[in-house]
């Protein structure tokens, strides 16, 4: 594992014009590309996720708080039908993704943090989107498809990212809900990536069903991974997880593989007390990088666009702590070099997605945040 630090990664800030505003677009000329960001939607409040709907039909993004948000032609609309999601900690409105076959079925998924007899845990909803040419949208048909059990008492880790790989099975991420161990306990699928078949069920050719264990897992050993995105070329599904102090993490997710938290790390408690001492250890898999101190990662995305050639096969990855837009350079699976873009200029960096139109988007997260495009400079 390589385990990094910022100490010698290049930093770029360099601006043709000061940011007044968030609505003050400002170019930056970084190792490869020269870039616009500009403020397309302002006002919004804790936004987490981004989903495109097809054919330049807009927007889809969830705020933390408990609203799904249309945006199209400069409209901002609420979309009604949503689940009710319990806004506590770092839960609430989470994931948005759209089915595979979405042209024919219409439908949206969207992870959130759901409340029982005042215990909490991560669900996952689908419904069928209806919107006309005003703006205006519903969802209709809206069901839970998967309840993750236990609930628990507290606000943190819920995960919660959403990802169909190629043959339509959908991966999802769970946080440890901040009780480690549950990460090594295969009873329980907190702090686990679960594979299911788009309607919640549990596909037969998961490793562990039919057996004691929650059959829906399909790795485990992670600690709270907020980043998730399927390989353009290889079809694999890559994430990134929240270290402790220290310790964020890039893996390639595979079957039935442990990734060691919390017997497996490169951090620290946040007391400053020693988790574990061992980093890398017989049956779990080696991170392919880790950052020390931490980062702090939220969504990811890789580029495959024409708009920025410099850029075609890299990750890009939102970070919280770290307040910027991290690049990461691949050979093969191996990351060969890091930029970091956009430092302190954005705020918190929540998610990250790479647009049809070839440009990439960027969600701040703050009571007043804000989507972000970044597009080429034109000469």
């Amino acid at each position: 594992m390589k385990c990094l630090t910022d100490l010698f990664i290049p930093i770029f800030l360099l601006t043709s014009c000061a940011l007044s505003s968030a609505g003050s677009p400002f170019t930056v000329q970084s190792e490869k590309e020269a870039f616009i960001v500009t403020a397309v939607a302002e006002n919004l409040e804790r936004p987490w996720s981004l989903a495109f709907l097809p054919d330049n039909g807009g927007y889809l993004i969830t705020e933390r708080t408990g609203n799904l948000l249309l945006i199209r032609d400069g409209r901002t609309s609420i979309v009604t039908g949503t689940p009710r999601a319990a806004v506590v900690g770092q839960g609430g409105l989470l994931d948005v993704v759209l089915s595979p076959s979405f042209t024919a079925d219409s439908l949206v998924y969207l992870s959130f943090a759901e409340e029982s007899g005042g215990i909490y845990g991560t669900a996952v909803a689908r419904g069928r989107l209806i919107h006309d040419v005003g703006g205006n949208a519903r969802l209709v048909d809206t069901e839970v498809i998967y309840r993750a059990l236990p609930k628990s008492s507290g606000g943190r880790h819920f995960g919660s990212r959403l990802v169909f790989d190629e043959d339509g099975y959908l991966y999802v991420t769970l946080g440890e809900r901040g009780s480690m161990n549950r990460a090594q306990d295969t009873s329980d699928p907190y702090g686990s990536v679960l594979r299911l078949n788009p309607d919640g069920s549990v596909p037969g050719d998961n490793l562990l069903v039919g057996g004691s264990d929650a059959a829906e897992i399909w790795s485990y050993g992670h600690r709270n991974a907020q980043g998730m995105a399927r390989h353009p070329g290889t079809g694999d599904i890559w994430l990134h997880e929240h270290g402790p102090k220290g310790g964020d993490e890039v893996n390639i997710v595979r079957k039935g593989a442990n990734y060691g938290w919390p017997t497996v790390t490169y951090g620290i408690d946040y007391d400053g007390s020693v988790i574990s001492d061992t980093t890398t250890a017989a049956g779990v898999e080696d991170a392919l990088i880790c950052w020390v101190p931490s980062i702090a990662p939220s969504g990811m995305a890789f580029y495959v666009g024409n708009a920025f050639p410099g850029w075609r096969g890299d990750i890009f990855v939102g970070t919280l702590a770290g307040k910027h837009l991290r690049r990461l350079e691949l050979r093969g699976n191996e990351v060969v070099h890091q930029e970091i873009l956009l430092q302190g200029r954005l705020g918190r960096i929540r998610d990250v997605r790479a647009g049809p139109d070839g440009f990439i988007y960027l969600l701040s997260d703050a009571d007043n945040g804000a989507l972000y495009r970044i597009e080429p400079a034109r000469e």
